[in-house]
């Protein structure tokens, strides 16, 4: 996995990093955003929580609520989410999101040069909303 990607905007995407931490305390100052977190993130401590989520089933936790908005508020019926085949953690948080398995896209993203498949899932407003295990 490439560990940044520049947009011709100016835009760079990246993981997130310890020294974020005041950023996110400052994004979450923003009452739009406080709701985004099961915690309030008001302090250092809490921002560095937040920058190193990964493997907490945070992604997971998004996609469902995500998902409930989307079929709720906007009464979308199906809604399609794709990852390469060699992220087995995207496919984990897929899964506990309530997204089935549908199928495999061949070859369907490119990144440096290198074509990948990518496994699609997805999820009806009609289907059982899944399990919390975290």
């Amino acid at each position: 996995m490439r560990e940044r990607v520049d947009a011709s905007s100016g835009l760079v995407l990246r993981r997130w990093r310890a020294e974020d931490a005041r950023a996110v305390m400052t994004a979450f100052a923003d009452p739009l955003m406080r709701g985004q977190a099961d915690e309030p993130v008001d302090s250092l401590q809490a921002a560095e929580r937040w920058t190193t989520a990964r493997g907490r089933g945070t992604a997971s936790r998004a996609c469902r609520a995500v998902a409930r908005w989307a079929f709720d508020d906007t009464e979308l019926f199906r809604l399609e989410l794709g990852h390469r085949v060699n992220d087995p953690a995207s496919c984990t948080g897929a899964r506990a999101a309530g997204f089935a398995v549908e199928d495999r896209q061949r070859q369907k993203l490119e990144y440096d040069g290198v074509r990948y498949d990518v496994e699609l899932h997805a999820r009806l407003a009609t289907d059982t909303e899944p399990v919390s295990w975290w």
